[in-house]
């Protein structure tokens, strides 16, 4: 019997091993972060630092789910990963003047590798449908929470650790292995970023992982979401919450009343438009989201959960 420390090792070590090689791939494969010309005057530094550094992760993370034989993650870690090579890497070399897959088909295939990894867990039509849309949910949110130096590995990291804790499962344990030692290599200043292959299956994951810890005692959708457990984990939540739903408000926003809501979004770069420091804006948001999972922690213990 395969246990958490076990999954954990292995994910750890397969990341340390493969990181160094995965390194020289993209620098050798000229995978540069594109910035964008409207991103904050600091970011401008970072064009041409590597990106796809996420296939760190997803190379540990995958040998940990292996050894677990967590197959619907693993199909959800994978299937995510191709979607974000794909918008990372393949339309960019083949279709010129492209940065990426449009919204549309990437949304397409979302939806398929849901579907595939949430059929395999004989869900109730409302399950199903509930868990599909926090994979969405998740997958879109942490994806925006790259680009910070360190930020996306400390707030998996936290997410993680906390998430295990509620719901002791194998998978958070082999996310935890990965983003460890992808953090030595994004911690500031960043020597890569996480890019879409490593957020989109990541967020993807931990939708998933969301889904099944407040899944339990649930008999239909409406006692699904009157349940206590499903708004402990939404202050689990909070940080992905607020690096998501800024972005379509903002959109709407601008297209119908030509006006911003928000200085800049994603979220945290609007505090770097008011002026914070980098550094700065990273901790905060690690601190939120680590008093957010500890509250969300203390809350499930005094559940009895």
């Amino acid at each position: 019997m395969v246990n958490a420390l076990q999954v954990f090792l292995i994910s750890l070590l397969t990341t340390a091993i493969t990181s160094p090689f995965i390194m020289r791939l993209l620098i050798s494969l000229k995978s540069h972060q594109t910035i964008h010309k409207d991103a904050p005057e600091t970011h401008q530094m970072k064009a041409g630092t590597p990106t796809m550094g996420g296939l760190m992760v997803l190379a540990g993370t995958a040998a940990g789910l292996i050894l677990a034989q967590s197959w619907p993650m693993l199909t959800l870690l994978l299937g995510f990963g191709l979607i974000g090579f794909t918008d990372d890497f393949i339309v960019p070399r083949m279709m010129s003047g492209k940065r990426g897959l449009g919204w549309m088909p990437k949304l397409a295939m979302q939806v398929i590798f849901g579907i595939a990894a949430l059929w395999q867990l004989n869900l109730a039509p409302w399950a199903l449908g509930t868990g599909l849309f926090f994979i969405l949910f998740f997958t879109n949110a942490y994806n925006f929470a790259d680009g910070l130096d360190g930020l996306a590995g400390l707030l998996g990291i936290f997410m993680a650790l906390t998430i295990f804790m509620i719901h002791p499962t194998s998978a958070p344990l082999a996310l935890l292995g990965g983003l460890v030692v992808f953090l030595i290599y994004n911690a500031p200043p960043a020597k890569v970023f996480m890019g879409d292959v490593g957020a989109l299956a990541i967020g993807a994951v931990f939708g998933l992982l969301f889904m099944q810890a407040t899944l339990p005692n649930s008999g239909s959708f409406l006692e699904y979401i009157l349940s206590r457990r499903f708004w402990i984990m939404a202050i689990w939540s909070l940080v992905m919450i607020a690096e998501l739903v800024p972005v379509p408000l903002q959109i709407f926003s601008v297209k119908v009343f030509k006006k911003k809501l928000f200085p800049y979004t994603p979220i945290h770069h609007a505090f770097e438009k008011a002026g914070w420091p980098e550094t700065r804006v990273t901790f905060m948001f690690t601190m939120v989201q680590a008093a957010c999972g500890i509250v969300a922690v203390l809350m499930m213990q005094e559940l009895g959960a």
